[in-house]
């Protein structure tokens, strides 16, 4: 697991997927963090605009076609297939104090992934969407906040979590890190 200032990031690995997982203490009670996570006026102001059927069961798009199905959603834990039907995303909260861990954990198939490096695929947009959360849960501006530099950054941060997961090779670590390079970091 790396470390990177105020989100750890790990990569794993196992006969069937590749599971990217984000960890992070957010400055606001469990509550407010999961209003935020789940409720369509609030998500739209961090992370995307969602329409649909908005429970357990029922199908959802973001603003530019990315959607899913609503597995669970039940406060502190919600999961979510997202992109793909067998992509599965899951958030848990807990809470201390004032403030909320949420871990987010992505899986996606071999098939898809392939290796350790697909995690350069979604994990710099966890990233992205961690920063939004937090802008937005301290009432800063979410806008505009992940320049390029950002995502130079987190695409570096990322490409440490896979090569101290052992879950790919050189190659296919430097190929992953070009490709997330111009998808975040342009």
């Amino acid at each position: 697991m790396i470390d990177i200032g105020w989100t750890s990031r790990e990569v794993t690995r196992d006969d069937e997927t590749v599971a990217v997982v984000l960890r992070r203490d957010f400055p606001s009670p469990v509550d407010d963090v999961w209003d935020a996570l789940t409720d369509p006026e609030r998500l739209k102001r961090w992370f995307l605009p969602v329409s649909g059927d908005l429970r357990p069961g029922g199908a959802f798009t973001t603003e530019g076609g990315a959607g899913g199905v609503i597995l669970t959603c039940e406060k502190p834990f919600l999961q979510v297939t997202y992109g793909h039907e067998s992509s599965v995303v899951s958030v848990r909260l807990s809470g201390h104090d004032q403030a909320t861990t949420l871990e987010l954990t992505q899986t996606v198939p071999i098939a898809i992934a392939r290796n350790g490096a697909g995690a350069l695929w979604v994990g710099p947009g966890w990233d992205e969407a961690y920063l939004a959360l937090e802008l937005f849960l301290t009432g800063k501006e979410a806008q505009g906040q992940a320049t390029p530099d950002y995502g130079r950054q987190t695409v570096a941060a990322w490409v440490a979590a896979i090569e101290a997961s052992g879950t790919a090779t050189a190659e296919e670590i430097e190929m992953g890190r070009q490709v997330a390079s111009r998808q975040y970091a342009s």
